[in-house]
Order: C-alpha cells, then structure tokens, then sequence
C-alpha cells in the first residue's frame, strides 16, 4: 500500500532589510540572531528526510544553521531547485515600498491583483504556481512515503498551499508566512485513509507554526 509523503516547508531565516525594499529573488543573505529559535525548530523536524532548497543562498544558509543542531545529520547535503525560489518581482526588485507607491497608478493596479497581474519583467503569482508544483508533485511522486524538509520561501510555500488546497492565486496568497516558520502538508494517497476529504489527496497539518512555543516568545 502506498504510504503518505510529508513535507515540511521551512521559511529561510530573517534578512536584513530595514528599508522594506521589495527583494524577491534578489540573493540576500540570512541571519540567525536568535539560535534558540533555530534548535527548536529544528527538533521538530524528521530526523531521516530529504533535504530540498531554492537555488537562492538565505534557504543553504537556513538548512546549514538548522542542521548543524542536529545530532544525527542528513545522509545527503541538501538538493537545491532553481522552481523553488521566491516570486521575481521584475524591474521592481530591490525598490522600496516608497519607491514603488511613487509608480502610481501601475503600482496600484498590479498590487491589487497580482495573482494575474506582472510587475514589468517579472512574474505574478499564477507564474509561481504554475513553476512551484511541478517540482512537488514530481518529488511526492519520486520519493513516496518520505519526510521531505523543503527550506524555501513565504512565496514558494502559499504556492504549495495553492496546489494542496486547489486555490486560486489571490486567495493564497492570503496566507501570512513567517521566516523560521513550519508549514506541513501531507500527501495522502487516495483510498489508503478512509476519513472525511480524503480523496482530496493533500492534507494541512500545519500552517505558519513558530519556532518557539508562545510562552517561550514572552
């Protein structure tokens, strides 16, 4: 019987961006102020899993963080995937929100609707969809039954949700994504579960868990 394939989505870790400029797939680097954080998270994670990230290097440095706490590491360095990376904002990447709202009117249209609406150059987040499941759906297939850890994006991630969900662009991106926040989605072949929904194949364990519990953030 086929078994159920889990992925445990991690956002990357902060960036430095105290301008609130619009990054994208721009190639920033992540920051780990808080190690408490990252050895919590990481003990929630499978201890036999795939690794997966995007090609961008906050998500290498996210895994390398998480799995230097580990005690018994993965047999195999994590595998990175160019389809997994953040939305390309186009000719808007790395401007401020200021900067941007001085676009006026096209700034307005296309971040009112951007699930189908492009900034110039760039992708909306149809686009990401369509690039983003692919890769999941050939991976659930290619390693059924696994733990996959996929260290990506808070776009990357509501694009999984999209597929799992069967949502529209807009209506996901309606997720809110923390960095070092748990996401876990489950891949639940038809008929090996007899419950409510199970025929929709995909299952929402988790959206958006912190690192740390809440007691532990007072």
């Amino acid at each position: 019987m086929a078994q159920t394939t889990r992925w445990w989505w991690v956002r990357h870790g902060p960036v430095h961006n105290p301008e609130r400029r619009l990054y994208g797939q721009s190639d920033l680097d992540a920051h780990f102020p808080d190690e408490q954080a990252v050895t919590a998270l990481a003990a929630r994670l499978p201890r036999d899993a795939l690794w997966l990230t995007s090609h961008l290097r906050r998500t290498h440095q996210t895994a390398d963080a998480l799995i230097k706490t580990l005690e018994k590491k993965p047999a195999a360095g994590p595998d990175a995937h160019a389809a997994l990376a953040e939305q390309h904002f186009g000719d808007w990447q790395g401007l401020s929100f200021s900067e941007l709202r001085e676009l006026g009117d096209d700034f307005e249209r296309i971040w009112n609707a951007p699930g189908a609406t492009r900034p110039p150059a760039g992708e909306n987040f149809a686009d990401v969809i369509a690039r983003v499941a692919p890769v999941i759906e050939d991976m659930t297939a290619r390693h059924a039954g696994r733990d996959i850890v996929a260290i990506a994006h808070g776009g990357t991630i509501r694009a999984a949700m999209a597929l799992a969900l069967g949502l529209d662009a807009d209506t996901a991106l309606g997720f809110r994504i923390d960095t070092l926040s748990l996401t876990r989605i489950d891949f639940v072949p038809q008929g090996t579960e007899r419950t409510p929904g199970s025929l929709r194949r995909w299952r929402i364990e988790a959206v958006n868990l912190p690192p740390l519990p809440p007691d532990a953030c007072e």
